[in-house]
C-alpha cells in the first residue's frame, strides 16, 4: 500500500501507482513548463504558486479517470496541466479579491508584488491553459470554456449575494458548484474522455466530480473552523477574519434568524464585528467549534461525499474505483 495524492490516498496496486505517480509527476514537469516567460520576472511570478506545492488534487482525478480507459493516451497528461493551470490562476484572482496575506504557507502573490501583478500573473496563467487546451481538440476546447463560464459566474454569484428572498445556504451551494464542483468535474471528464473511456463512464465520473468538488469546498469550510492546523497553509479562521461567507457562518445566521435565541444573536453579532482583534477572533472560533452549526456544515458534507460516492455504482469494480471511493471517505476524514 503506497500513499500518494493529497489526504494520505492508498493505492493498493503496484500497475495503477505506477501510473499515478508517473503521471503526476509528467504534470509537475509541464506545470514549470507551461509557466516559463522569455521574462525571467513573469517566470519567477507564474511559479511562484507552482513551486510553492499543493494537493494536486485535480491532476490526480484526471489520473484515476483515465484508468477507465488508456491511461497512457497523450491526452491525458496534457488535460491535467490545462485544469491544475485554471485552477491556479483563479487563486491568484481570489487571493487579490480576498486581500490574502498567504497561500500554501508562502506570501500571496499580491502581497510579495502588489495587485495589478497578481491578477495579471493570473492572466497569464489563464493564456498558457489555452495554449496547452488548444492542442486537445475543439470538444476538450467547448467542455473547458463552459466550465470556466460557470466557475466565473460563482464567483460573480459569491460575490453579489443571495437576491430578493433567495435562501442564503441554497445560494452558497450553488456557488460552490460553479467555483469548485465545475472544475473538479472538468477534472475527472477530461481523464475519462482523453483516455478514450466509454460514454456513459465519462459522464459517471463528470457527476461523481462535480459532487466532490463540493464536497471538498465544504470540508475546507469545516476545518476553517475546526482545525488548528489548516492544510491549506491557511491559519483557522482565515475565512472568518476576512469575512468570507462559509457554511458553518450561513449555518448559524439561518438559526439566529428563525430561532433568535439570545447566544446565536450575540455570536452574529461578534462575527459581523471587528474580527481584527485577536481576542474576539479567538472568542469567535471558540464559540463556532461547539455550536451546532458546525456539525450541521459536517453533514452537509457528508451527504455530498456521499452522494459522489453512489454515483460510482454503476462502474466495473477496480483498484481505479476503490480510489475513487477512498476519496469520498477522505474528504469527510478532514471534515472531522
Amino acid at each position: 500500500m503506497t500513499v500518494v495524492g493529497p489526504f494520505g490516498l492508498s493505492v493498493r496496486d503496484q500497475a495503477l501507482e505506477a501510473d499515478v505517480q508517473t503521471g503526476l509527476a509528467a504534470v509537475e514537469a509541464g506545470l514549470l513548463d507551461a509557466t516559463k516567460s522569455e521574462i525571467p520576472f513573469i517566470t519567477e511570478a507564474a511559479q511562484h504558486l507552482v513551486l510553492a506545492g499543493g494537493k494536486r488534487f485535480r491532476p490526480l482525478l484526471v489520473m484515476l479517470a483515465a484508468q477507465f480507459g488508456d491511461p497512457h493516451a497523450p491526452g491525458v497528461v496534457p488535460s491535467a496541466v490545462v485544469v491544475e493551470l485554471t485552477h491556479l490562476a483563479t487563486l491568484y484572482h481570489d487571493d487579490v479579491m480576498d486581500e490574502a496575506d498567504v497561500r500554501r504557507g508562502v506570501d500571496s502573490a499580491n502581497t510579495r508584488w502588489g495587485n495589478s501583478i497578481a491578477v495579471l500573473t493570473g492572466d497569464f496563467l489563464f493564456a498558457r491553459a489555452s495554449h496547452t487546451l488548444a492542442d486537445l481538440g475543439p470538444e476538450a476546447v467547448r467542455i473547458q470554456s463552459e466550465a470556466f463560464e460557470r466557475l466565473v459566474t460563482g464567483q460573480i454569484l459569491e460575490t453579489a449575494g443571495p437576491q430578493g428572498d433567495r435562501d442564503p445556504v441554497d445560494h452558497y451551494l450553488d456557488v460552490l458548484g460553479g467555483k469548485t464542483g465545475s472544475l473538479v468535474a472538468v477534472s475527472c471528464r477530461f481523464g475519462a474522455m482523453m483516455s478514450g473511456a466509454d460514454e456513459s463512464v465519462v459522464d459517471i465520473l463528470t457527476q461523481y466530480g462535480e459532487r466532490l468538488g463540493v464536497a471538498f469546498q465544504l470540508a475546507d469550510d469545516v476545518l476553517d473552523i475546526a482545525s488548528d492546523s489548516h492544510e491549506s497553509g491557511k491559519t483557522p479562521g482565515t475565512d472568518l477574519r476576512e469575512g468570507i461567507p462559509t457554511l458553518p457562518v450561513l449555518h448559524l445566521r439561518t438559526a439566529a434568524a428563525a430561532h433568535g435565541r439570545p447566544e446565536d444573536v450575540e455570536l452574529v453579532e461578534l462575527i459581523d464585528g471587528d474580527l481584527s482583534d485577536d481576542a474576539r477572533h479567538a472568542e469567535v472560533l471558540r464559540r463556532l467549534r461547539v455550536h451546532p452549526a458546525l456539525e450541521q456544515a459536517r453533514r452537509d458534507t457528508v451527504r455530498f461525499a456521499e452522494e459522489a460516492r453512489a454515483m460510482l455504482a454503476p462502474l466495473p469494480e477496480g483498484y481505479a474505483k476503490s480510489a475513487l471511493m477512498e476519496l469520498c471517505d477522505a474528504v469527510v476524514h478532514r471534515a472531522g
